[in-house]
């Protein structure tokens, strides 16, 4: 059973509450305690993908981040990713497409930076801007937009079958959230290097972005590659439910250490003798 229920096709985002801990009735220090506990397995699961990957195993996982401005990607990847040894993790952010990128189509760039075989790949933002902000702000036809979900679906079925593990995250925060977190940010000198003055521009669109993410959600989770809508208002449930979702998947692989190709009995002996 998952910690949190995958989107569904009529699946509605007012009905989640931006508050709600879902599957955890703590606290936070109850939460701080859980996210500990759990960093050791989740390191261990992610050294035997690894290790399986050099013995010829194919297996991945991806982590899809997608949220609204100072919704907590950047914790996620800090106490959640930051746990695990770093020479299996992979991670790339997203930005506004350089003139290269957009002379390829919208997923050039994505196939790039796909995780190798062995690791966690983890996209802070990702394709769905693609159908996200070119819903929004118009910066393509909504016939191309169209088309992406069904590009985007058939794409995802490609990953799966090539042995990806796909874990869909939208991190959900409400507008009064938001506003807190940025005026933190304009309070604190320390936080001013976070402050980005365009993230007033694009919180003018909440409602826009809120149907867009509803819209994109609904049309492209799947059951090999659903959504999953993390209430993100609470930094720590956020974070413990992200871990218990990548915990879940990998416990799933059930990845195993490789078997030694060599006599372990034979070299403990050369070993002793030299």
């Amino acid at each position: 059973m998952s910690t949190l229920t995958p989107v569904s096709a009529d699946f509605e985002l007012a009905s989640i509450d931006p508050s709600s801990t879902p599957g955890f009735s703590g606290d936070k220090k109850d939460a701080e305690k859980a996210l500990a506990k759990n960093a050791k397995r989740l390191a261990e699961l992610q050294e035997r993908l690894f290790a399986e990957s050099k013995f010829g195993g194919k297996r991945r996982v991806l982590l899809v981040l997608q949220a609204m401005d100072t919704a907590g990607k950047g914790g996620i990847l800090r106490h959640v990713i930051g746990g695990v040894d770093p020479q299996g993790v992979q991670i790339h952010a997203f930005k506004a497409p350089t003139d290269e990128e957009k002379e390829h189509d919208f997923l050039w760039r994505i196939r790039k930076e796909l995780p190798d075989a062995g690791a966690i790949g983890v996209f802070d933002r990702s394709h769905y801007e693609d159908v996200l902000i070119h819903r929004v702000r118009g910066f393509s036809t909504p016939e191309t937009v169209e088309q992406r979900y069904g590009i985007i679906e058939d794409f995802e079925k490609e990953l799966v079958a090539e042995g990806t593990i796909l874990i869909k995250v939208m991190l959900h925060i409400s507008a009064d959230e938001q506003k807190e977190r940025l005026q933190e940010r304009l309070d604190r000198s320390e936080k001013h290097w976070k402050y980005n003055p365009g993230d007033v521009d694009e919180r003018m669109l909440w409602s826009e972005y809120q149907r867009a993410y509803e819209i994109a959600l609904q049309r492209t989770t799947t059951a090999a590659a659903p959504w999953f809508v993390v209430p993100a208002n609470h930094k720590w449930y956020a974070r413990w439910a992200v871990q218990q979702l990548l915990l879940e998947a990998l416990e799933g692989l059930d990845p195993q250490w490789p078997s030694a190709d060599y006599d372990v009995e034979a070299e403990k002996v050369r070993l002793a003798a030299s």
